[in-house]
């Protein structure tokens, strides 16, 4: 089953970010460290490709991800053009923003002091971390934080200690995910609205990924002596083990599915990554018509 979403608001917020674009220095885009392409908005790195704008990725929620793949991550995204990176999880967001002050200072140096402070986009899917980032960035709650994505629906301008400048916007995916494995990495992830796909499909996709990638975490987490047999026998088991079960013994398939979720998304299965760099090559590509941008102005470069 293919998985979409793009509710209306996303589509009001992609011309507001088209309009941003022309009048910032750089892209900040934080993505999922645990599936770190996936959550690349190829939208975004379209449009900033278009305005010429360099960008600097955070790849967030380390902490959740596997160690070793971080450090790869961190070392593909900096291959990129135009493109640095930073790892970030819970442990060094207190200190984040003199990090990435630092960073954006680097990227764009022609920007400096009171007179020519930065002026950065900050962008991300979804439930990719960006509003606790903010509020760690500032130092108090300018953001909601919620586990449902599409809670802020409205771009704000706010001004960092140093005088960076940022403009937050709303999670923003893209119109078609051409990918289903991406769909579903989203989906699993907490990326795209409950409404839009089916829980036990994706707990289904999780088992079968984690099989591949992670079998000892799937085992030890419910007490599974071994994975053997179809991803549904898997299934059955693990809701067996977890009393997710009707009377009757019949199995109680929600139920079990959103353990299986909800235990990946708060990382009560451990550490894991669904990705690896050496299946990608370049960033991920979105073809839209360009047409309809506002025009690079003299302004964007006045001061």
């Amino acid at each position: 089953m293919a998985i979409q979403w793009f509710p209306g608001h996303m589509h009001s917020a992609r011309k507001k970010v088209a309009e941003t674009m022309a009048k910032v220095d750089m892209v900040i885009e934080v993505v999922d460290a645990r599936l770190p392409v996936s959550s690349c908005n190829p939208m975004i790195n379209q449009l900033r490709r278009h305005r010429q704008r360099p960008s600097l990725v955070i790849i967030n929620k380390t902490d959740m991800a596997d160690p070793q793949l971080n450090q790869a991550w961190l070392a593909w995204f900096r291959k990129q053009p135009d493109t640095s990176a930073m790892l970030l999880g819970e442990e060094s967001r207190s200190s984040a923003g003199s990090k990435i002050a630092e960073m954006c200072r680097q990227v764009v140096p022609h920007r400096t002091g009171a007179e020519k402070p930065i002026r950065a986009l900050i962008l991300g899917i979804p439930n990719v971390g960006k509003s606790t980032l903010m509020n760690a960035l500032m130092k108090r709650r300018i953001a909601n934080v919620a586990d449902t994505p599409g809670v802020t629906k409205s771009q704000q301008r706010v001004e960092l200690p140093d005088g960076t400048i940022l403009y937050d916007t709303p999670g923003l995916l893209w119109p078609k995910l051409e990918s289903e494995l991406t769909g579903y990495r989203l989906a699993l992830g907490g990326s795209i609205g409950r409404n839009a796909y089916d829980e036990v499909d994706v707990s289904w996709f999780a088992i079968q990924t984690l099989r591949e990638r992670y079998p000892d975490a799937l085992m030890q987490r419910y007490k599974l002596k071994d994975l053997d047999g179809e991803v549904e026998d898997v299934f059955n088991r693990i809701a067996r083990q977890r009393g997710a079960v009707m009377s009757g013994g019949r199995i109680d398939e929600q139920k079990a599915a959103e353990i299986i979720i909800t235990d990946f998304r708060n990382g009560n299965l451990g550490r894991l990554t669904l990705e690896r760099p050496d299946e990608f090559t370049a960033l991920p590509t979105f073809s839209m018509k360009l047409d309809d941008l506002p025009e690079v102005g003299a302004e964007e470069d006045e001061d």
